[in-house]
């Protein structure tokens, strides 16, 4: 069995007629050929694992909601901003203490038992992914790399799937949608790639970690302030996620612990 792929596929200008029976007649010509553009069939019972992975992180957008609906409450009635970490540890008791009226405090209370559920939900999925994929040996590598724990970690692992799949650093970076799509001629723009061909999952794993790689790891963060000297932030934080990305690409092919210096050019 073999999943094409679509988006590579170039159909024939010349064709006058097009349709289902034309469009397969033209797809078995090309894999006669051997010119068949093909995508990656996801192992059956990994891919399982990666879709509850991605079931979690719907979960997580869902009570990140349930907080901003909070913090919108008690901005529009009190005028104060509290932060997300201080809703987390609310109690009952604690809304109640608050200066509103008592159907605000039973939205604030509907809002806080929906976050208390999604929570318990959150944690067994967490618990069952990892006991999947805790022994894997490219989940272990990727806990080395600056910037990445152990939900990033186990991302971009199960996004991955098969990293040997990629010819080499690069591809895998396109992959992750960390390369510039930018198309120039005579040194100006003139328009963009696909940039949304990719992996979505792994382009928001790899801007995670390099905020939390610049925010921790002195070696990267000279890296990102040399960018931002030059350019914007937001340009120098997909700098930072780039590298990352070529040096996971490596330490889930060679299963070798992550060097900082060897990935941000510091050796």
């Amino acid at each position: 069995m073999q999943l094409v792929n679509t988006a590579a596929v170039k159909q024939y200008d010349g064709l006058k007629h097009t349709g289902d029976v034309d469009d397969a007649r033209h797809l078995a010509h090309l894999l006669r050929l051997g010119i068949l553009p093909t995508g990656y069939i996801y192992p059956r019972a990994a891919r399982a694992v990666r879709d509850l992975l991605r079931k979690r992180g719907q979960l997580v957008r869902q009570r990140t909601t349930q907080i901003l609906s909070m913090q919108n409450l008690l901005t529009r009635n009190l005028g104060t901003r509290v932060s997300g970490n201080d809703i987390k540890r609310w109690t009952p008791e604690a809304i109640d203490a608050l200066k509103l009226l008592d159907e605000q405090k039973l939205a604030l209370k509907a809002n806080q038992a929906v976050m208390r559920c999604l929570n318990q939900q959150v944690d067994a999925l967490e618990d069952a992914i990892l006991a999947k994929v805790k022994r894997r040996e490219d989940y272990k590598a990727l806990r080395t790399v600056s910037g990445i724990g152990e939900v990033l970690s186990l991302t971009i692992a199960l996004e991955t799937g098969d990293v040997k799949r990629f010819a080499g650093p690069g591809n895998f970076a396109s992959y992750a949608r960390t390369v510039n799509s930018r198309r120039e001629s005579n040194g100006k723009k003139k328009g963009e790639g696909n940039t949304k061909c990719g992996n979505k999952h792994l382009a928001w794993a790899f801007v995670e970690a390099a905020h939390f790689a610049v925010r921790y790891d002195p070696v990267i963060k000279r890296f990102y302030q040399k960018k931002c000297a030059k350019g914007l932030p937001v340009v120098a934080i997909k700098a930072v996620a780039h590298k990352l990305a070529r040096a996971c690409y490596h330490v889930m092919r060679e299963g070798q612990p992550f060097d900082v210096a060897r990935a941000f050019g510091n050796r």
